[in-house]
């Protein structure tokens, strides 16, 4: 039952990729599905993207330490999308294709060239991940090896975002979506709860214990939640909205639909975790699903689980090889370019596999990549979105220093130096503040006068 339900939903998504791939005229379709999509393939394609196996395994992986606390991983994403909401109209109206383009608006075309080298190779960390997540999810329900599982959920990546681009994303992210919520409710639903260890009691344990400290909230929101105000991934749903109200209605719901979502995955992780303390983030959720599920309910949470991972892994792979396609031509919407992205395609996927076989930890892949991101981008751009006064000309500067400067402090924390990590990793957007909001020239006059 369990293979027959995966088959049949391998089959609706080939489908509904080859039949996106013959309605492609141009390369705008290719790209941006055409800029037709409405309220509800935007929030379906926005939740996809969102709930990706790195973000629903790895809120399973953190409910064994952290408990109704790990919730917040996906409630920090909720806190991102409404930071969002006053500036998406304004995303919409000056965006086209890429964030690299808005960068380059704000901050010149020197900008947009070094932001179009240092997403993709951030995104190659998301993509990682997803495929990291993948190859856990084909090992715990097939038996097959790890790296057998990064080939495979690798190579399905990759053709699938190949054959139909955005196009076949919309088409199919609205679909996976439900599968992903329903396959996570239908978990919680089905575990038997009355015959099971009773629940930590929330307010013990929510919104902070001893394994989640408000600092560590800070820096989720810091490296996470940013991420959702000023994304690729996320603007690239933003672009393909119909119009500027449906972008804005589309991230509004998605938002709201992230809260109680964060809490019933929690309730699921909990569980896993209490029945299997130790196991791998898909070893614990697949032992739940084979103890309570029947074989029926088990292969649509596997569908959901697989759905989660290739919508995310589709979206980022799409967008790093447009945006490394942007680097060589500035105006995307051409048959050279649309070749070219594809070629980044296979290319961006080939290395993210290889780096899947050497770190086999999602969250870890995950965060690192958003650090540096973070780091670099946030700041210059919620200047330039809400009209804050920003020194263009230091943008650069600051991009770099404060993206080196978080990946480093990441890293030392990954690595046991916590807490001197959090100082570096903080450090970094600090540094960025300072070099796009203060101007050397009123430096050298307030020094000069003082010296007077």
């Amino acid at each position: 039952m369990k293979t027959t339900i995966l088959i049949i939903y391998a089959l609706i998504l080939f489908l509904l990729g080859i039949y996106s791939a013959l309605k492609i005229k141009t390369p705008f379709d290719y790209f941006l599905a055409g800029k037709k999509t409405g309220v509800w393939q935007i929030s379906g394609s926005l939740l996809a993207t969102i709930l990706g196996g790195s973000a629903i395994l790895g809120t399973i992986g953190l409910s064994e330490s952290q408990s109704w606390a790990s919730a917040w991983y996906i409630l920090a994403a909720s806190l991102g999308l409404l930071g969002l909401l006053p500036v998406v109209k304004k995303v919409y109206s000056k965006g086209k294709f890429t964030l690299p383009e808005l960068i380059g608006q704000y901050y010149g075309e020197s900008a947009r060239k070094v932001t179009s080298v240092i997403i993709p190779i951030a995104w190659l960390g998301i993509v990682a991940a997803q495929i990291i997540a993948g190859a856990q999810i084909l090992v715990s329900f097939f038996s097959l090896s790890y790296s057998s599982g990064v080939f495979l959920t690798g190579i399905i990546f990759i053709i699938y975002t190949y054959i139909g681009g955005q196009v076949s994303i919309m088409k199919t992210d609205l679909f996976q979506a439900f599968f992903i919520i329903g396959g996570v409710v239908l978990t919680a639903f089905m575990i038997p709860s009355a015959k099971l260890p009773a629940l930590p009691d929330f307010g013990s344990v929510f919104p902070f214990n001893g394994h989640f400290l408000p600092i560590d909230l800070f820096i989720l929101i810091l490296t996470f939640s940013s991420t959702f105000v000023v994304g690729p991934d996320i603007y690239s749903r933003v672009f393909c909205a119909k119009d500027s109200k449906t972008a804005f209605r589309s991230v509004l719901i998605v938002a709201l639909i992230l809260i109680p979502f964060g809490f019933v995955l929690s309730y699921v992780g909990i569980y896993a975790a209490a029945l299997h303390p130790g196991a791998q983030n898909s070893s614990a959720l697949v032992n739940l699903a084979n103890m309570y599920l029947p074989e029926w309910a088990t292969g649509i949470l596997v569908a959901a689980l697989i759905s989660a991972v290739l919508s995310t892994a589709a979206t980022t792979l799409l967008t790093a090889s447009m945006i490394l396609s942007e680097l060589f031509h500035k105006d995307i919407n051409t048959q050279r370019s649309f070749r070219q992205t594809k070629y980044f395609i296979i290319g961006v996927g080939l290395l993210s596999m290889i780096i899947s076989l050497k770190v086999t930890s999602i969250v870890s892949s995950l965060l690192m990549a958003l650090s540096f991101y973070s780091g670099a981008f946030i700041i210059p751009m919620v200047a330039a979105l809400f009209n804050l006064p920003y020194n263009r000309r230091f943008g650069i500067a600051a991009m770099l220093s404060g993206g080196i400067l978080a990946l480093t402090g990441k890293l030392m924390m990954t690595f046991g130096s916590i807490e001197t990590g959090q100082i570096v990793l903080i450090s970094g957007f600090v540094v960025n503040a300072l070099l796009i909001f203060i101007s050397l020239g009123k430096i050298k006059d307030q020094a000069m006068n003082r010296i007077k």
